[in-house]
């Protein structure tokens, strides 16, 4: 269901890049009077800046993009501002050329495609004494792209709705749920290998169960811990990590099911070579 909202989502909403990997400018100004956003906004289509995306932050400042800025543009626009509303400060300002913004794009891309290749080879090693160590590398990269696929259709979702965009603190939270789910995964599989080995019993479904069950409540003490943390930072540290924490916070959520319970039940299926199964409903 998950899966079926975030395609949905991303054939409506689609991903907003940010300037990072479209190039622009990006300004963050603070009135020491209040400003409201309507007469901010209409003062902007005033200046020319009618295709400027402009968000209000919690702290009362005011984030806006538009097209590259030279110094001079950016000084005349402040100007403007101050002569309209009052004294302003300027919080951050920064540009990205077209050249700069491809080439973030491209590097952001190689890495989340780099990372999921070398996850494949390693879980792929690692487990290179169990009969067929391809499939249990395959199984944990289609697991982390089910992973991936419903965080970002979920974060399209919320950007559709909040105007939110993806920056380098999104391709950063993408990275950082390859991590975790391959520490989830590695655990689960891990005592599989244990029970293979003890002989616990003939049936692979039956090791695979019995695996789950006693790294259950490892899986998500550490999930808990995890997840306390991100909302710490997403709580207190504000929109600078705003990407980063949403991210991780959805992926780890659905990292954590992955990990325990997708990974292993296609492992299981392919061993078993009973692809029906995977669209079988599940009775209690």
């Amino acid at each position: 269901m998950l899966i079926i909202v975030g395609i949905i989502s991303l054939s409506t909403f689609g991903l907003k890049p940010s300037i990072e990997f479209t190039s622009g400018s990006m300004l963050t100004v603070r009135f020491e009077a209040p400003v409201e956003y309507t007469p901010f906004r209409e003062e902007m289509n005033k200046l020319g800046y009618t295709e400027a995306i402009i968000q209000r932050t919690g702290a009362g400042e005011f984030l806006i993009r538009t097209q590259e800025l030279a110094e001079e543009e950016k000084t005349q626009l402040e100007a403007a501002l101050t002569a309209q509303f009052g004294k302003l400060s300027e919080a951050q300002f920064y540009s990205v050329s077209p050249l700069v913004a491809t080439e973030t794009a491209r590097n952001a891309a190689f890495a989340v495609a780099i990372a999921m290749v070398g996850m494949l080879l390693y879980v792929t090693w690692a487990f290179r004494k169990m009969p067929s160590p391809f499939r249990w590398g395959t199984c944990f990269v289609i697991a982390l792209f089910h992973d991936i696929l419903v965080t970002v259709g979920l974060f399209s979702l919320l950007g559709g709705i909040l105007g939110w965009e993806i920056n380098l603190m999104f391709i950063t939270g993408i990275l950082a749920i390859i991590g975790v789910s391959l520490d989830n995964t590695i655990v689960v599989f891990d005592r599989m290998r244990e029970n293979l080995k003890r002989g616990v019993s003939a049936d692979f479904e039956v090791v695979v169960n019995n695996s789950q069950v006693e790294t259950l409540s490892r899986s998500l003490n550490t999930t808990l811990t995890i997840l306390i943390t991100t909302v710490a930072l997403l709580l207190f540290v504000g929109a600078t990590i705003q990407n980063f924490a949403v991210v991780f916070l959805i992926g780890l959520i659905v990292g954590t099911f992955d990990s325990v319970f997708v990974a292993p039940a296609l492992l299981v299926v392919w061993e078993k070579r009973n692809w029906g199964r995977l669209f079988q409903p599940v009775r209690a």
